[in-house]
Parts: C-alpha cells; sequence; structure tokens
C-alpha cells in the first residue's frame, strides 16, 4: 500500500535538504488534524565530531544526529496533542537514497521499531537538488524495514 504525503509537507522537506546541503537534515512530520506538518531538527553531528572526534568521527555531511532536546519536544508534542508520528526523514547529500544499517539501529529498540507507525523517508541530494526519495516502513511480518510505494497528495 502507497505511503501518502501531502505535497506541501515533501516540498518543505526538500527544501530542507537543499538548504542544508551539503549536510544532512533530519526531522520528523507530524499528523495534525489531518494535515502533514513539518518539524524541522538540528542535526548536530558536526557539533559532536568537533566535541569529541574519537567518538563521532563521521561530520555532518555524512551522518546526522538528532538534536536530542528537539527530538524530544517533537515526540512530546506527538504525545501530548496526539499528533502521530508518521515520519522521520534525513537526507544523504551526493549520496544515493538509502535505508542504512545504521539508519536501521536508529529505529530499533530491542529488536523492534521505536515508532511502530512511523515511516522514514531518505532523500538524495546533489548538487543542492533532490534526486532521489525512499521511504521504507517495518513490515510486521517478516519482521523488516521495507521500501514502500510514495504517493504525492
Amino acid at each position: 500500500m502507497p505511503f501518502r504525503i501531502q505535497r506541501s509537507a515533501l516540498d518543505e522537506i526538500e527544501r530542507h535538504a537543499v538548504e542544508a546541503y551539503p549536510r544532512e537534515c533530519c526531522g520528523a512530520v507530524l499528523s495534525v488534524a489531518g494535515s502533514d506538518q513539518v518539524r524541522e531538527i538540528t542535526n548536530v553531528q558536526d557539533r559532536l565530531h568537533d566535541e569529541d572526534p574519537a567518538a563521532h568521527p563521521r561530520d555532518a555531511t555524512i551522518a546526522y544526529y538528532m538534536d536530542p532536546k528537539e527530538l524530544f519536544a517533537v515526540l512530546r508534542e506527538s504525545e501530548d496533542e496526539a499528533r502521530p508520528i508518521r515520519i522521520f526523514y534525513h537526507s544523504h547529500p551526493d549520496h544515493g537514497a538509502y535505508f542504512s544499517t545504521e539508519d536501521e539501529a536508529r529505529a530499533m529498540a530491542w529488536d523492534e521499531p521505536a515508532y511502530p507507525g512511523a515511516h522514514y523517508l531518505v532523500l538524495s541530494v546533489s548538487g543542492g537538488t533532490v534526486k532521489e526519495r525512499l521511504v521504507v516502513a517495518w513490515n510486521p511480518t517478516l519482521k523488516k524495514f521495507e521500501p514502500v510505494e510514495l504517493s504525492i497528495e
């Protein structure tokens, strides 16, 4: 079954990815009264890398780490306001749109998806232009993430 996203939300996500280029962007999309609402979250990977390059060898051109305070605020909004998280997204500057093993590990908690209803959108950005998109969702029967068709409303 295709995953539907509103054109305005996808445009906002893609704008975020292009503006962040050549660094990775990240964020979430909440469902607010039937409308997709984008919540940009700061990628703090550069700061982590600068503070401790041994523990965080990659910078924001090839990795992302959502600001914990901003992520917590989005999670709290989702829970307190009954606004389900529809999507977590991030970009891959100058690389293809794929769901890496690290992406999968971050999406999991104790061998189960941390956010079972959420989809994951990865955008490939090259030269400041979105080149491709990949959406994955948890398949409970197969116990793995699988690509899902994206339908733009």
